[in-house]
């Protein structure tokens, strides 16, 4: 299947921005080495943005609407396709999970997918009207084989301290989901820190988030009532970044969150 039968632009933005791409490179008769010159990338990445892998970022609009007379037209198309939620967007940052580094996620309403029992993350696709659970937990467990690589990712977790009490699918199922957080929590590649009520207001009031580094740069996910938005833009990543920071600042040490969860556990 070519790139272009892959593309829709007529259901996603990014898909229309990139058909649009297409359109005034061939218009101009650029050859991608010249357009990666324009903008000042390298070739390899202008040839995955021209097959819908990647995404233009902010510099880049501004670049081509300037080189191209669109009077801001990339510039506002970016901005629209920033704010709609995409159902393609979870797919895209499952690649990034793969290949990722460095993983840091804030949530702030239950245990990161990547820890889940089945039981806990089928309990939260029900809880959602999900019509197929059984696969979707499968598909769950499946994302958590990057963890048990022999270069497994570095996974720097913030957590409220709601996500420890709150009892998903009953007591004994958040005995045993806790417990596997503690046993997660003694390995080397998994820092896991608690947000106290006591922090009061904090940046994450705004909802669950996650910042992922890899080979091919940084990128957010951010979760949103009817689905997540993707976040490629290296401005809009920084933000993020420096939000988990902020948050990290009110956190309690390594030791009090294992503490804090080892209570939470007997208090069950």
């Amino acid at each position: 299947m070519s790139s272009e039968s892959r593309l829709n632009p007529d259901t996603s933005m990014w898909d229309w921005i990139t058909d649009d791409l297409r359109h005034h490179v061939k218009k101009s008769g650029l050859s991608g080495a010249e357009l990666a010159r324009i903008l000042n990338r390298d070739p390899s990445s202008v040839y995955n943005i021209l097959n819908g892998r990647r995404r233009i970022q902010d510099k880049d609009a501004k670049i081509l609407d300037k080189l191209w007379d669109l009077n801001h037209h990339f510039g506002r198309m970016l901005r629209y396709a920033k704010l709609k939620s995409n159902s393609k967007w979870f797919g895209q940052y499952l690649e990034h999970e793969v290949a990722a580094k460095v993983i840091k996620s804030y949530e702030a309403l239950a245990i990161p997918g990547l820890l889940q029992l089945p039981e806990y993350a089928a309990e939260l696709f029900t809880a959602t009207g999900a019509a197929d659970v059984n696969g979707l937990v499968e598909e769950r467990m499946r994302r958590q084989e990057i963890l048990k690589r022999d270069s497994p990712p570095m996974l720097w977790l913030l957590l409220t301290e709601n996500v420890l009490d709150w009892p998903v699918g009953g007591a004994e199922l958040m005995r045993k989901q806790l417990s596997r957080l503690l046993e997660e929590m003694e390995k080397p590649n998994i820092g896991l820190r608690i947000v106290p009520r006591a922090a009061g207001a904090h940046g994450g009031f705004s909802g669950s988030f996650l910042v992922i580094s890899g080979d091919s740069g940084d990128i957010a996910y951010t979760e949103a009532t009817g689905g997540g938005r993707l976040v490629p833009s290296v401005t809009e990543v920084r933000e993020y970044g420096i939000r988990f920071d902020r948050i990290g600042q009110l956190a309690l040490p390594e030791p009090s969150s294992r503490e804090l969860v080892q209570r939470a556990l007997e208090a069950l």
